[in-house]
């Protein structure tokens, strides 16, 4: 992993992300998240479908208005930006969508595509336009012929790359990286996610990785944030968070994952949640994680946990621990 050290490049402070539904339903998308990103570290996070991960990410990076809370980045709020600062902040801050096929024009070819940022901030022009796009496609393991080509003539895997050369174009410090690998063959997803390690370390690049592939999101992490409907449930440093997770919906989901020893598996015991995922529209007072949870008291459906130091660094929403 590349360097770290505890400049903080992002602060979160309490976001919230609602939409309106119908006349009196707000979605809940995220409710009140808070958390820091550090330079030079990957933050990992995780949660099923539906917790508010992306949200999450998109309302970091300007593209969803936050409903409440700040996004701080290098000092200043990204909800309050002017026209030239939001200009700044989209050079020096990327996202790595999810779909690599509809994140990309089909009809740009692949050196277009990859030159847009550059472009818009005027950053090369001609032979240097020319050339950067090379460098950047030899830097994602692709080579210079593939400028003149389009997108349905890649793979995944390597639409996936042009993806990651077109967000380091223009040499941001922080990348988003939105379920990455979610649309890929398993075979392709350890060679992306490598590929990512190898331009932090060199680059000394910034990630927030939104994924749901829990054993993936231990390779590349830092540290682990985990989400349950709209919340940060448990954050710790990755190490901690695999080898003693504390929040029951961690333990939960830790469980379910898969270990290659059909001996150890067979001898594992796998936490079966019950009852129904509640809705996030117009979500009840307490707990949102209650109604599953096989230690909940009456305190858990009466009041929302706060997130909380329980051990040096390992943060839980939790009323008993």
């Amino acid at each position: 992993m590349s360097t770290k050290n505890h400049e903080v490049l992002i602060e979160v402070k309490n976001l919230k992300k609602h939409f309106k539904v119908g006349p009196k339903a707000i979605l809940k998308a995220v409710d009140g998240v808070s958390f820091d990103i550090h330079k030079g570290e990957t933050l990992g996070l995780v949660g099923e479908s539906g917790c508010g991960k992306t949200t999450c990410g998109r309302t970091i990076m300007g593209m969803y208005g936050a409903t409440e809370g700040e996004v701080i980045f290098d000092g200043h709020d990204v909800h309050k930006l002017n026209k030239k600062d939001k200009k700044e902040f989209s050079k020096r801050a990327q996202v790595i969508f999810q779909d690599p096929y509809a994140s990309l024009n089909p009809r740009m070819t692949v050196g277009d595509i990859i030159a847009e940022g550059i472009d818009v901030h005027k950053l090369y022009t001609g032979e240097d336009r020319t050339k950067k796009i090379y460098e950047l496609l030899s830097l994602v393991g692709l080579n210079k012929e593939h400028a003149s080509r389009f997108p349905h003539e890649f793979s995944g895997g390597q639409r996936q790359r042009i993806g990651i050369a077109r967000a380091l174009a223009i040499e941001p410090d922080f990348i988003v990286c939105d379920e990455p690998i979610s649309a890929l063959d398993v075979s392709i997803q350890a060679q992306v996610v490598n590929l990512l390690i190898k331009l932090q370390n060199e680059l000394g690049l910034t990630y927030l990785f939104i994924a749901h592939d829990l054993s993936m999101v231990k390779h590349i992490s830092d540290r682990v944030g985990v989400m349950y409907l709209g919340n940060m449930v448990e954050l710790a440093p990755s190490a901690d968070l695999y080898a003693e997770p504390l929040h029951p919906y961690t333990q939960a989901l830790l469980s379910a994952i898969p270990i290659p020893d059909p001996e150890v598996e067979k001898s594992k015991e796998r936490i079966h949640l019950e009852g129904e995922v509640p809705s996030p529209i117009n979500p009840k007072p307490g707990c949102k994680f209650a109604g599953r949870c096989r230690y909940a008291k009456d305190v858990c459906k009466q009041t929302t946990p706060e997130l909380k130091e329980v051990k040096p660094g390992h943060f839980a929403a939790c009323h008993i621990l």
